[in-house]
């Protein structure tokens, strides 16, 4: 029991733990809503418009600074730092090159969810990229010999059921030549970007699993470094022209900055919060997600709701609050 302090009983031990669990769901949720409005937003409005690629790679940088200064902290100092770096990266290459893989797998898929973001409106995209839930379920069965119950593989179906609905209710539409956005192309990419993402969260998590006893935090560095050097041969194949006529920084503003800052540090804060949110926590969180960005989408981009997105909508909210169970 906890002692009293000044007369006062101490408050009980599961009532700090209710409100942990709660800010985690309200920190998921707000990442997972602001990360595509903002990336929608950036890629909509008009006038010039940044490299993908580049951002891609700064992203990574800032997330490699943020890992190395929270092990500097849990270190104690630069020299702990220095320490765990020769410990867990130079005095293990095989281990770290294993990291390469996921690494490529990332940065792909981060190129590719810009590419998505800007074919399709962002309650779509956010419904449609929950395909990763069943790209995840599939390979952790393949790679890890997870099992699932027939709940499960019910709320699974159920997910694509729905995201199927999303789809057909998207692409009936005719591309928008004006614009340049193309649905079609939307979706194809986001479901490459699905699979990319299930298969690199597996990968990822078999590494850390079975693989020597290295911190999340040095496993980001390693996956940041990696990121960086593919992302900028990205760059150079891609935009190699366009970045050295017009620079880097082309197009570049603070709305630009705020995605790279959500893309890099929101994933690094999911992290550190989900270890006080279980399934059905961020299960909800998802839910959440997908209704706020249907109706910031409204007021931000004019996004008209039609019966069969919202049925999609629904029965895509229902299979994840169904799976995470």
């Amino acid at each position: 029991m906890d002692k009293p302090k000044n007369g006062q009983p101490a408050p009980p031990a599961h009532s700090s733990n209710y409100k942990l669990r709660y800010a985690s769901l309200i920190i998921l949720a707000f990442q997972n809503t602001t990360l595509v409005l903002l990336m929608r937003y950036v890629r909509t409005a008009p006038g010039d418009h940044f490299f993908n690629t580049t951002a891609v790679v700064m992203a990574e940088i800032v997330k490699l600074f943020a890992c190395l200064g929270i092990i500097a902290l849990s270190e104690g100092g630069i020299r702990g730092l220095v320490r765990a770096i020769d410990r867990d990266i130079i005095s293990q290459p095989g281990d770290t090159m294993k990291v390469a893989v996921p690494g490529l797998v990332y940065t792909v898929q981060n190129n590719l969810l810009f590419i998505a973001v800007s074919n399709l409106p962002a309650a779509t995209f956010q419904v449609v990229y929950q395909i990763k839930i069943l790209t995840t379920a599939l390979f952790s069965v393949t790679m890890l010999d997870k099992h699932l119950s027939a709940t499960q593989w019910i709320s699974l179906g159920i997910l694509t059921a729905g995201v199927a609905l999303v789809q057909v209710e998207t692409t009936i539409a005719k591309p928008d030549a004006a614009s340049g956005q193309n649905p079609i192309l939307g979706f194809a990419v986001v479901i490459i970007a699905c699979m990319s993402s299930g298969f690199a969260g597996v990968y990822f998590e078999k590494i850390l699993k079975f693989g020597p006893p290295v911190s999340v935090w040095m496993r980001n560095v390693q996956l940041a470094v990696f990121g960086i050097f593919l992302g900028l041969f990205g760059v150079f194949v891609n935009d190699g022209t366009n970045v050295h006529a017009f620079g880097f920084f082309h197009g570049y503003n603070e709305y630009t900055v705020l995605v790279i800052l959500n893309q890099a540090l929101g994933g690094l804060v999911v992290a550190f919060v989900v270890k006080y949110a279980d399934n059905i926590l961020k299960g909800f969180a998802t839910s959440i997600a997908i209704v706020l960005s249907c109706v910031f989408s409204i007021f931000m981009f004019d996004f008209h709701l039609s019966t069969m997105f919202i049925t999609g909508a629904a029965l895509v909210i229902g299979a994840v609050s169904l799976y995470s169970r």
